[in-house]
């Protein structure tokens, strides 16, 4: 019998086909005394371990490029921690294994990151991959992963690691079901970048039966569960009539009544701009520098390395815009010549532009590369600071672009509800304001983004987060300045429609959402996208925000 599931969809599209589950978790090690002569071997074991582990992640990242690349390096770092590899050490020395060590050591961070709010490394599910990596590795067994098919089918699992779903093969996975993770989730954003359907945050998702026909709405975030026939017509005609759409709309994004928005793309480095320009985005609005920085914790790259990144993105649009985010270092993204660490709480801590104006050396360096990279090309520049809180910060960041001779436009990043609620006197300082909303609703509803638990709170469509929106857009108005949303709430098209009904002026989301957030708003007139916003604003619960801006935008 039909059953319907109902979770999170975080990546457009229909796929179905059979269920099938990633492979189990690596077994905890037995604890075993080892003698003290051993203690030498077993330490060497540890760390060739940690060090293979990095390595492989790190080919793997380059083999996937893109933001998946940026992602598996990051956890490559999480492998290298000096910290962590002390603490195996003087377990081994205290008597354990090399593969005993290993996994309480993770378990020992794991519960300091969770007593510190989860965030000193960001991502638990990422953390936990590690640790299995390199447990399986020691104790001689395959590391569980994406079954082997000959047939396409959808995966099912608890949760999916990075490195798992960076090569996932779209040609066999039709789509990915998961019972943790969330909206912005690691998995979520390589999702979208594979153009994978996918709904996650989904309870009882592992208690489907292998080989179970599923339906995936990575839209609406349904599961149909044994659907019928009628029911596969309906979802597969709906998904030929959106190709259809997505085949017929081109050029700039614009509503029905020709009210532009340019539709720009979220890039983390050069290996981001084939897709981008693919898609065709016009420009790029969210240029994600901590990347470059992420290669290396323990000190920043080169101004000449800054440089060349930078002037390869520029030169990829040369009629389009470029929006840089300075680094944005701290809390998740953690790097040792820069971060503090001791914070109890870096999520709250020194971190974004916090961090920078702590180290004005590291700023300095990579304001003069981008000048030096904007040099003699036509693409629009424009630069802005991440975590800005007031008009103090925003005046420390301009004055800082002005010292280094940064000929481009100066924006801040609204992610702190601070920034919205005073939106008008920090555009007194800079010239746009660019919404975060991943991180404007993590710091607006208490709710960690990672935590799947509270994923309901991480919904782009939370009524009191789209008041901020329209708080920091009529701002922006009334101060004739731009303002655009560049974060995972671009990236749907419906939204997106209520986006720019609230005022936005730009999105910017994964090259992969922008052909679906265009022909939307084709469809959708700029007085219709008023009446979608204005209706979202009115409900008190997001599913209802939801349906209420689906009804104004169906009965215009």
């Amino acid at each position: 019998m039909e059953t319907t599931l109902r979770g999170v969809g975080v990546s457009h599209g229909v796929a179905i086909g059979g269920v099938r589950h990633m492979g189990t978790a690596v077994l905890e090690p037995a604890a075993r005394q080892i003698p003290s002569e051993e203690v030498p071997r077993e330490q060497r074991r540890a760390r060739q371990a940690l060090d293979a582990v990095a390595v492989d992640l790190t080919a793997r990242g380059r083999l996937a490029g893109g933001d998946a690349q940026a992602v598996l390096e990051a956890q490559a770092l999480m492998a290298q921690d000096p910290e962590l590899t002390a603490d195996v050490e003087r377990r081994i020395a205290a008597g354990s294994s090399a593969e005993r060590a290993v996994y309480d050591a993770f378990a020992s961070y794991r519960a300091l990151l969770a007593a510190a709010g989860e965030y000193l490394a960001g991502r638990v599910a990422d953390l936990d991959d590690v640790r299995d990596r390199i447990v399986a590795r020691l104790l001689g067994v395959p590391m569980p992963g994406v079954p082997d098919s000959d047939e396409p089918y959808v995966l099912v699992a608890r949760d999916l690691a990075p490195a798992d779903t960076a090569l996932l093969d779209p040609s066999l996975v039709l789509g990915f079901v998961t019972e943790e993770g969330g909206p912005t989730s690691h998995s979520a954003i390589l999702a979208r970048a594979l153009g994978v359907p996918a709904v996650v945050a989904l309870p009882g998702a592992t208690d489907l039966a292998e080989g179970t026909v599923v339906a995936v709405d990575g839209g609406s975030g349904e599961v149909f569960v044994a659907p019928s026939s009628t029911k596969r017509s309906e979802l597969t005609t709906a998904a030929a009539a959106r190709k259809a759409a997505l085949a017929g709309s081109s050029g700039p994004g614009r509503t029905a009544d020709g009210h532009r928005v340019p539709l720009l793309a979220n890039v983390g480095g050069p290996a981001d701009v084939p897709a981008a320009v693919a898609a065709g985005a016009e420009g790029v609005g969210l240029f994600r520098t901590e990347f470059l920085f992420l290669d290396d914790s323990v000190r920043a790259p080169s101004e000449e390395k800054q440089f060349a990144a930078y002037r390869e993105v520029l030169a990829a649009f040369p009629e389009g815009r470029v929006v840089v985010r300075v680094l944005d270092a701290g809390a998740d993204k953690r790097l040792d010549f820069l971060t503090p660490a001791d914070e109890p709480n870096p999520a709250l801590g020194v971190r974004g532009l916090r961090s920078l104006l702590a180290h004005p050396d590291v700023l300095r360096t990579q304001l003069r590369a981008l000048a030096r990279a904007s040099e003699g090309l036509p693409a629009r520049l424009e630069v802005m600071a991440p975590m800005v809180a007031d008009r103090q910060d925003a005046k420390a960041f301009a004055d800082a672009c002005r010292a280094a001779g940064l000929a481009a436009e100066f924006g801040v990043m609204v992610e702190i509800p601070s920034a919205a609620l005073r939106a008008r006197s920090v555009l007194r300082e800079v010239g746009f304001l660019s919404l975060g909303t991943n991180d404007l609703a993590q710091y607006t509803f208490a709710a960690d983004r990672q935590v799947g638990a509270v994923a309901r709170w991480q919904d782009p469509w939370q009524p009191a987060l789209l008041d901020l929106v329209a708080f920091a857009a009529e701002a922006a108005m009334a101060e004739d300045k731009g303002c655009g949303v560049c974060g995972e709430a671009a990236a749907d098209p419906l939204l997106a429609c209520v986006l720019v009904g609230l005022g936005i002026s730009s999105l910017s989301m994964g090259a992969a959402s922008i052909p679906y957030v265009r022909a939307t708003l084709a469809r959708h007139t700029l007085a219709q996208c008023g009446r979608a916003a204005t209706a979202a604003r009115a409900a008190d619960r997001a599913a209802d925000a939801r349906q209420a801006a689906q009804a104004a935008l169906s009965a215009a």
